[in-house]
């Protein structure tokens, strides 16, 4: 590829990263109205799922969020109940997340989505998975930077 070929648009890896991020978020859209949360909830949420409890500092950086953009949105997360937020008793600094009942509901319901993105996605479990490993190693090189 010549020098001139790496400036276009079409061979920028950093466009194609944006625009299948918005895309797929896109196509999590009415799934997720649905739930009546957003897609960060929704990470927030596939987090608290699995785990249960978790500190703010632990969700900043599993989610790569700041906790600027986290905290209002986990109180807003609160607000409808979806969670819980308390100051830890051994250190006052530290707020643990823990999922509520109505969150834990959700669960069931948003059991639909992967399998329902993956057949849209025209691409096979394998691939899907092997694409994920990619991006991972990816972001792992990216970060290794900072």
């Amino acid at each position: 590829m010549s020098s001139s070929e790496f400036l276009k648009l079409e061979n920028q890896l950093c466009f194609s990263l944006y625009a299948s991020s918005r895309a797929i978020t896109r196509m999590y859209r009415p799934f997720l109205e649905g739930l009546g949360i957003t897609y960060p909830q929704y990470l927030v949420l596939l987090v608290l799922w699995d785990q249960k409890e978790s500190t703010v500092k632990e969700l900043s950086e599993k989610l790569d969020l700041d906790s600027g953009t986290l905290t209002p949105m986990l109180k807003r997360m609160e607000a409808q109940q979806l969670v819980q937020r308390k100051r830890s008793s051994e250190d006052e600094r530290v707020v643990n997340i823990q999922i509520t009942e109505a969150g834990l509901a959700l669960y069931e319901k948003a059991l639909c989505i992967p399998q329902s993105l993956l057949a849209s996605s025209g691409l096979s479990p394998e691939e899907i998975y092997t694409f994920n490993e990619q991006l991972k190693r990816i972001i792992s090189s990216v970060n290794a930077f900072d």
